[in-house]
C-alpha cells in the first residue's frame, strides 16, 4: 500500500507549490501563494503538502483556528487539490492519511468548502464521495447563478429593456486598471449604506492583487458622460468569468447601468469562456435567499449551481480503513 507523507507548507515551498497548482485539475489562481498570502495577517496558515516519496501528489490550502483546520477561510472555494492522473483509490488513501495525521495532532475538525465543478478542468467529485464515507456534516449550501456560455443565452425581456436604456443614455464602458474611483465612490458607500458592510478586499488589497494577477483581476466601469455610475470587478480563471463585486449608483434602473454592462460582458468580452458566474445571492449560511438579486441574475439566463460546505470529524479517518475491496 502506498505510504504518504503530510507536512506543513513553508516559504521554501513557494515555487513548488505554485508549479503544482498550475498543473492541478481542480485549482485556479486563487490557490497561488501570492493570492493566499495577501491577507496572511488575518489567518494562521496551515496549508498541507502530501508527498509519496517521489514527489507531490496533493495539497490542501488551509488555515487553523485552535483545534480546527479550515479549507482556507480567505478563499471562495478550496479543498484537496490534485492532478488529473490521481485515481479515486489514491485520493481516498491520501485523505485517510491526512485526516489521521490531523487527528493525531489533536485537530478535531476539518471544515471543507467545495470548489464548484465549473472551475475544474475535469470532473472532480472524488471529495464528495469521500465526505459521504466519513459521514461529513453538511453545514452550509450556497447557490451560484451561472450562465453556460456554450449555449444560446435566454436573456429576459426586462434585461434587454435595461440594455436599451443604456444605449439611449449613451453609456460608456471602460476597462481600467485603477480601482480607486469605483471603490471609493460606488462600492464602499453602497455596501455601507445597504448592508453596513465593507468589501472583502480593501482598495490596497485589490490593487496589490491586480499587480500580481493582471490578466485575472479586471475592472469594468460604466460612465454617463464623464461620471462613473457603476461597475463590476471580474475574477477571470481558465473556464470562468466571475463577478466578484457588482455595484452602481441610485440611477442604475433609470440608466440601465448594470444590465448594459453585464450584457456587454456576457456577449462580447467573455463570450468565449465556458461559464459566467454571478456568484451567490445567499445570506445566513445559505438559509436565506435575496430573491430580487437572484431573479436579476437568472433573467440573464443564469441557472443554479450549488456549493457545499462540510465539517469532518478527523477521528472518522477510520471509516476509510476497509472501503477499498
Amino acid at each position: 500500500m502506498q505510504n504518504y507523507t503530510i507536512r506543513k507548507y513553508t516559504s521554501a515551498d513557494y515555487q513548488a507549490w505554485n508549479d503544482f497548482i498550475n498543473q492541478a485539475k481542480n485549482a485556479t489562481f486563487l490557490f497561488h501563494r501570492d493570492f493566499m498570502e495577501y491577507h496572511q495577517d488575518r489567518f494562521e496558515d496551515y496549508s498541507l503538502i502530501v508527498e509519496n516519496g517521489i514527489g507531490w501528489v496533493a495539497v490542501l490550502p488551509a488555515n487553523r483556528v485552535e483545534d480546527e483546520v479550515f479549507s482556507h477561510q480567505g478563499l471562495t472555494y478550496g479543498g484537496l487539490v490534485f492532478k488529473d492522473d490521481l485515481k479515486l483509490e489514491k485520493v481516498i488513501l491520501i485523505f485517510k492519511s491526512l485526516s489521521k495525521q490531523l487527528y493525531e495532532n489533536r485537530i478535531n475538525k476539518l471544515v471543507l468548502k467545495e470548489i464548484p465543478m465549473i472551475y475544474c478542468d475535469f470532473f472532480s467529485d472524488e471529495m464528495k464521495y469521500i465526505l459521504f464515507l466519513v459521514e461529513a456534516k453538511l453545514i452550509k449550501r450556497d447557490t451560484l447563478a451561472v450562465i453556460d456560455l456554450s449555449k444560446e443565452i435566454p436573456i429576459a425581456k426586462n434585461r434587454i429593456e435595461g440594455v436599451n436604456r443604456g444605449i439611449k443614455n449613451q453609456l460608456i464602458i471602460k476597462e481600467e486598471n485603477d480601482f480607486s474611483v469605483f471603490w471609493n465612490t460606488i462600492l464602499i458607500p453602497n455596501l455601507m449604506n445597504k448592508h453596513n458592510a465593507k468589501p472583502v478586499h480593501t482598495l490596497e488589497e485589490i490593487q496589490f492583487l491586480k499587480s500580481k494577477f493582471p490578466s485575472n483581476i479586471r475592472q469594468f466601469n460604466v460612465y454617463k458622460e464623464n461620471e462613473l455610475i457603476g461597475g463590476t470587478t471580474i475574477f477571470e480563471s481558465k473556464n470562468v468569468a466571475h463577478s466578484q463585486y457588482i455595484s452602481a449608483n441610485s440611477f442604475k434602473n433609470e440608466y440601465g447601468t448594470l444590465d448594459y454592462l453585464h450584457h456587454y460582458l456576457i456577449t462580447e468580452i467573455f463570450r468565449n469562456k465556458k461559464y459566467f458566474d454571478f456568484g451567490i445571492s445567499n445570506e445566513e449560511q445559505g438559509k436565506k435567499l435575496n430573491g430580487g438579486l437572484s431573479y436579476w441574475k437568472e433573467s440573464f439566463g443564469a441557472t443554479t449551481l450549488t456549493q457545499d460546505f462540510y465539517e469532518v470529524q478527523t477521528k472518522n479517518y477510520s471509516k476509510l480503513e476497509e472501503v477499498i475491496i
